[in-house]
């Protein structure tokens, strides 16, 4: 084997170096103390089929750099990824049937491809439901966005030094506000709306020495740490917590309901109690209702049946020919309205 061919060996089952090998590994495990607070929501009576098409960044806010213009957003672009998720995760995916509207075009398209395949390959001017059913539709919208993101609302620190020996700490907080509303699809009516603010925490240790250890000898020795919450994982807190006051409000208008009265009763109480931090109004026992009368229920579009196809010998023909079959397509039946399915 001459060298070049070796080396060629040698690199085709070589691995990454050390160097590029973290301690911080993958995973899907981390659930944040939010997330796990909307998976257990009480169950509803029901799911409720809802739309999202966008949860967009409405701060038009760029990252802060020093001395740099930065083209960087301030927060995530992916609202709507984590809208969807956390309706998934409300109650254990036992609250909400999501349909996911935010690539909408990308999914009108692929339907398109389905017949018009069909058409050319099989013939067919009526798509087959059975191949192709009608896309699902929801009674309500989803609706909302990023509406803040507030830097330095609040700065501070501390810290004292003795015979050159001392530590400080700094500290700053951020707020990012989400809101998040449920619209009718039949009337365009607010059904209930939300807004949610959540602080970010930032934070500075330090530590140093700074000492004469004899006539001529000096000790300098400095340490610190710095740590940021991660501002996705901040905007994925807000809009799970969103999620679940979208749920206590809906539950008190009168949109949905709890399966259980007792365990729906005491998730509201403690809504309530969060709302008005713990000085609860003798008003807020009465809530207004919306004028959209049961906006959860949908009628889901039933296809009509295929034109049916049948068989029918023809007559022979004079000279004693031998009979034909041949297939016609019976005229399709009248267009009265067939009944569709009602969910919610």
């Amino acid at each position: 084997m001459t060298l070049t061919s070796a080396a060629l060996v040698a690199g085709c089952t070589s691995t990454l170096p050390e160097a590029y090998e973290s301690e911080y590994m993958a995973s899907v495990g981390n659930l944040t103390t939010q997330n796990r607070a909307l998976r257990e929501v009480p169950p509803p009576k029901q799911r409720i089929m809802v739309s999202v098409y966008d949860f967009p960044d409405l701060t038009g806010q760029y990252r802060e750099r020093e001395n740099i213009q930065s083209v960087s957003r301030a927060v995530t672009q992916g609202g709507a990824p984590i809208l969807i998720g956390a309706l998934q995760d409300a109650g254990n995916r036992r609250w909400f049937t999501v349909l996911d509207r935010s690539n909408l075009e990308s999914l009108v398209r692929e339907r398109t491809i389905v017949t018009e395949m069909r058409r050319q390959y099989r013939g067919e001017t009526t798509i087959d439901p059975s191949a192709l059913a009608p896309l699902a539709h929801a009674g309500i919208i989803l609706q909302g966005g990023i509406i803040g993101y507030d830097t330095n609302t609040m700065t501070g620190g501390a810290g004292a030094r003795y015979l050159g020996i001392g530590g400080d700490r700094q500290w700053k907080l951020d707020v990012v506000t989400v809101s998040l509303r449920a619209v009718s699809t039949a009337t365009g009516e607010v059904l209930a709306n939300v807004v949610v603010r959540k602080p970010l925490a930032s934070y500075s240790d330090r530590g140093s020495i700074f000492s004469y250890v004899a006539l001529d000898e000096l000790l300098e020795a400095e340490v610190g740490r710095a740590s940021n919450e991660p501002r996705q994982i901040a905007v994925q807190q807000a809009i799970e917590k969103a999620v679940m006051a979208l749920i206590a409000e809906g539950a008190e208008a009168g949109i949905w309901s709890f399966a259980n009265d007792a365990e729906g009763q005491q998730y509201l109480t403690g809504y309530r109690a969060q709302l008005y931090d713990n000085e609860i109004p003798a008003s807020a026992q009465v809530r207004g209702r919306p004028m959209t009368a049961n906006p959860a229920a949908t009628v889901q579009t039933r296809p009509r049946a295929l034109p049916r196809v049948s068989e029918r010998l023809l007559s022979p023909a004079s000279g004693g020919a031998a009979p034909s079959v041949s297939s016609q397509v019976a005229p399709p039946p009248p267009a009265a309205p067939l009944p569709d399915e009602v969910v919610g």
